[in-house]
């Protein structure tokens, strides 16, 4: 250890955020990251939706778009999230949205 430099915690909740939140790649902390494909396509789906507001042929396209793109994000955050809390977060997502179809 050199003079000056602290080492972090090594306690129970400090191993457990970075087991958590600890990017398996690069060793750093991960909790959002630049959105891949699918959710770019996800968030601009639902903001043309948010222009869409008429019955037409658009706003069912849009919100199946939508609705796909999410599905694919939460799955490839399921499969190969960068930690254990991505990972929870694409499945959690994809059960609000299984959730929300089945109660229409």
């Amino acid at each position: 250890m050199t003079a000056g430099a602290e080492e972090p915690p090594d306690g129970p909740v400090a191993r457990s955020i970075r087991w958590l939140f600890g990017n398996r790649r690069t060793g750093r902390i991960t909790i959002a990251q630049w959105p891949n494909v699918a959710l770019s396509v996800f968030i601009v789906a639902e903001v043309a939706l948010r222009f869409v507001r008429s019955p037409n042929r658009a706003e069912p396209v849009l919100r199946v778009i939508a609705v796909a793109a999410l599905v694919v994000w939460s799955a490839d955050e399921i499969l190969r999230g960068v930690n254990p809390f991505r990972r929870l977060l694409g499945a959690a997502v994809l059960l609000a949205m299984i959730a929300d179809l089945a109660l229409r």
